[in-house]
């Protein structure tokens, strides 16, 4: 994604990507192997067709060898993702999803759409979905004092999306309650 020079101080999604990829998913092996050991854990044995739980990561280079099939996450379904668009478009606050949702869904439909049911329904609900919660972040958010500012239910890649906008936002904040007189103190003596 192309970002204008004043936004880039900020993570990119294919950076969030990176740091997404170590979320925990279910494979099914399609190859036998022994556990393998690595700095972050042990994993496996891998057995055809027994589930395993790997890091996204090692889910992906196993799917690119062939070595095994990836177990869509529950909430990346049809079903899922239409209550939740539903919600989206009929209520003023955020839907709770997955926190790194976004990043996960767009490597899965990338590298294992064929092990997921209707990618291509998958998208556009997610498309939407994205879309619905960006119109609300666009509406506004309700600030709850002069420094603080409430974001339930936002993903990691929604805060990073409108994070340089806040905090420019919270700068110029910061600035007029430091420009505004001090009211009189009516405990003096």
């Amino acid at each position: 994604m192309s970002l204008p020079v004043a936004l880039r101080n900020t993570i990119s999604p294919a950076e969030l990507e990176f740091i997404a990829s170590e979320e925990i998913v279910e494979i099914r092996p399609t190859v036998k192997m022994d556990k393998i050991r690595f700095i972050s854990g042990i994993y496996g044995p891998f057995i055809g067709g027994r589930l395993v739980k790997v890091p996204l990561w090692m889910a992906v280079n196993l799917k690119l060898k062939k070595k095994c099939n990836i177990v869509a996450p529950s909430w990346l379904s049809v079903d899922f993702l239409q209550e939740k668009l539903t919600q989206e478009t009929s209520r003023p606050e955020f839907s709770s999803l997955p926190f790194r949702f976004a990043e996960i869904a767009k490597v899965m439909l990338d590298v294992a759409s064929d092990d997921l049911m209707h990618p291509e329904k998958l998208r556009s609900l997610l498309k939407d979905l994205r879309e619905a919660r960006q119109a609300k972040s666009r509406d506004g958010l309700r600030l709850l004092s002069d420094n603080a500012l409430s974001l339930p239910h936002l993903c990691s890649m929604e805060i990073n999306e409108i994070r340089p906008f806040f905090v420019r936002g919270m700068g110029v904040l910061i600035q007029l309650a430091a420009d505004r007189p001090n009211p009189p103190d009516e405990f003096t003596l």
